[in-house]
């Protein structure tokens, strides 16, 4: 049996978060009553007139900048045609012949290692209706709420090479639209959803094998689950000397099979023509400097930038990815004089159990201001308090506020640091405890553990265990 690579390029449709529709005023907001969040221009009655809102060009401008891709100053519209009942004009608007981006790459780490996969565009469309199918009546019936909302497609290359590293950049590509601010990002909403081109080739063969394609995959799951069966009943075909059929298919998640929708589908099939109804959207210098001025800290150098701090990759991607303890973060690094990576530690794991706890969704609202948590951590690093203190004082604050110094006086919780007074509980641990004292002269060192924690109890857990674990050795090495 041959080996054979996967190689899958990714179609993303992103829906962007303007106020209004892309080709009319009416809002759109998800979950709204069936077919009151639309208009004549919407539900394509004839004589109706399209006009182009300005904030879908510009959050196009943005994912566009963000990916380095060229920016056509003059990018046009056309008509897709098709027949489906979602579809009421009988064409959808996008850009197919010049899109308003193109040429560009997203950059994000797979397996530790950066990656960059290259975009052939990004353009601007609108969203088709939605069909309602249910148990309570018979038929499909029409949900005009999402037609005309703005969507932008995200194609790339065909440079991906697996489902983990599909996984990956979808992961980039949301939480880069999040970043941004265009997307909300919500997939069980359908605001993303991805078309997945799959073909299989021999490992070492240049030219790529037939490709299929499968629609509207709104999962990340699923979208691995579909190019893990796809490749396999491609692979399959080639061993039993059968051809690949250029086909476009559709992902039952349920199943766990892709099933065929058409063959042989290519873009002479849509007929796109220029969409007479709207003139050319043209950008100037002016603007996009404007745009690419505003642009936020994109993810990657976000996430290059924290670990440059010495926090560890698992906890920057997910600062990265969690943009209100990002903030939270950044707040403590301005207020200084404290290690980041301990910050990001007492973040992800103390203030965020508790905030959970407290089902608190967001770090934002968190009782514990970014200075009281430096004030706190300051006091540990300094040996004022311990670690179990430090543990403590959160536990006030989030039950009765209050600030960390103040928690430490009223609390008797401050750190025993003087050697001389140590030194006494230290000797007295090692004299009610000769048995323990003989064993670990006799090899067994994990007895040293047993030891400290005796001195920490003597200490009534006010003990720097700093000093406590220096004198026991040295008592013990006499």
């Amino acid at each position: 049996m041959k080996n054979y690579e996967t190689v899958v390029g990714l179609e993303i449709h992103a829906e962007l978060s303007t106020k209004t529709k892309a080709f009319c005023s009416c809002e759109y907001y998800y979950g709204g009553e069936v077919n009151t969040q639309c208009c004549p221009i919407c539900i394509g009655l004839p004589g109706t007139l399209p006009v182009l809102n300005k904030m879908v060009a510009e959050y196009a401008l943005r994912i566009g900048l963000a990916t380095g891709c060229e920016i056509n100053k003059i990018s046009k519209y056309d008509r897709k045609n098709y027949f489906y009942p979602d579809l009421p004009k009988g064409y959808q608007i996008t850009q197919h012949y010049i899109p308003l981006c193109q040429n560009g790459s997203v950059e994000f780490y797979h397996k530790g290692e950066k990656r960059n996969i290259r975009l052939t565009r990004i353009q601007i469309e609108e969203d088709t209706a939605k069909l309602l199918h249910g148990e309570t009546f018979k038929g499909t019936l029409l949900d005009f709420n999402r037609c005309g909302v703005p969507l932008i497609e995200i194609i790339s290359e065909p440079d991906l090479r697996s489902a983990e590293e599909v996984k990956d950049y979808l992961e980039a590509v949301r939480i880069l639209l999040a970043a941004l601010d265009i997307c909300n990002c919500r997939m069980q909403e359908g605001t993303i959803r991805c078309d997945v081109n799959i073909s299989v080739r021999p490992v070492g063969q240049k030219e790529y094998g037939t490709r299929v394609e499968i629609k509207n995959i709104n999962s990340f799951s699923g979208a691995m689950a579909a190019i893990e069966y796809e490749s396999k009943r491609q692979i399959k075909l080639l061993e039993e000397n059968k051809n690949v059929e250029q086909e476009t298919r559709r992902w039952d998640d349920a199943g766990g099979v892709s099933l065929i929708l058409r063959t042989k589908e290519n873009a002479v099939d849509y007929r796109y023509f220029s969409e007479s109804d709207l003139t050319s959207l043209i950008v100037n210098d002016e603007w996009i400097q404007q745009v690419k001025d505003s642009l936020p800290e994109l993810p990657v150098a976000k996430f290059e930038r924290y670990r440059s701090m010495g926090i560890a990759d698992a906890d920057s991607a997910l600062l990265v990815e969690q943009s209100d303890k990002a903030a939270y973060f950044e707040k403590c690094v301005q207020i200084g004089g404290i290690s980041p990576k301990t910050a990001v530690n007492w973040i992800i794991g103390d203030i965020t159990g508790r905030l959970h706890k407290a089902s608190v969704s967001t770090i934002e609202v968190s009782p514990v201001s970014p200075e009281a948590l430096c004030s706190m951590i300051s006091m540990i690093e300094r040996g004022m308090i311990s670690n179990d203190s430090g543990k403590r004082v959160l536990d006030e604050i989030f039950a009765n506020g209050g600030a960390p110094e103040e928690i430490v006086q009223r609390l008797s919780l401050a750190q025993v640091s003087d050697e001389a007074e140590l030194k006494k509980i230290v000797a007295d641990v090692i004299e009610a405890n000769r048995k323990s004292i003989e064993d670990y002269k006799n090899g067994k060192t994990n007895v040293f553990g047993y030891i400290v924690g005796q001195c920490m109890k003597a200490s009534k857990g006010k003990g720097n265990p700093q000093i406590i674990n220096k004198l026991l050795r040295e008592l013990l090495d006499k």
